[in-house]
């Protein structure tokens, strides 16, 4: 793939990142997410980065294109490319958010477990420390006179 030729094809160049990036005019954060296959270089970058790094673009992206093919069977390869990586970004964010939507609802149902807890608690007061009075349920009766 191109992430790990890319990766592969710098370091036997000799190239750190921040080199690299500054041949491309690029941040090195770019390089980076090329790298870790968080993104692509467009059509016109990855072949600035094949001239820097001395490799046909076929090279960089890991299959037989022939050398004469047109920029739009690199830019139609890209866009595969480009795809593949949104549905894995999608697979993670959806993976993520059900991670977070499990975690919201344990915290919420702990909460209300600890309001229950101290709404069922409340009723009892200690007024003395040795003895705990319930105090919503005891109704005084009127004493009857005969």
């Amino acid at each position: 793939m191109f992430s790990e030729n890319l990766k592969t094809l710098r370091r036997q160049k000799g190239f750190t990142q921040e080199e690299l990036a500054a041949r491309l005019n690029v941040v090195r954060q770019t390089v980076s997410k090329w790298e870790k296959g968080l993104s692509v270089p467009d059509a016109e970058l990855l072949t600035r980065l094949a001239e820097v790094l001395e490799v046909p673009v076929s090279t960089l992206l890991g299959s037989a294109i022939p050398d004469d093919k047109e920029p739009d069977d690199i830019a139609r390869q890209l866009a595969r490319i480009n795809e593949q990586l949104a549905v894995k970004n999608r697979r993670s964010r959806r993976i993520w958010r059900t991670v977070a939507a499990v975690l919201i609802a344990v915290v919420v149902i702990y909460l209300l477990l600890i309001a229950a807890s101290i709404i069922a608690f409340d009723k009892f007061r200690v007024d003395d420390p040795g003895t705990a009075q319930m105090t919503d349920y005891v109704e005084v009766m009127p004493e009857k006179k005969k």
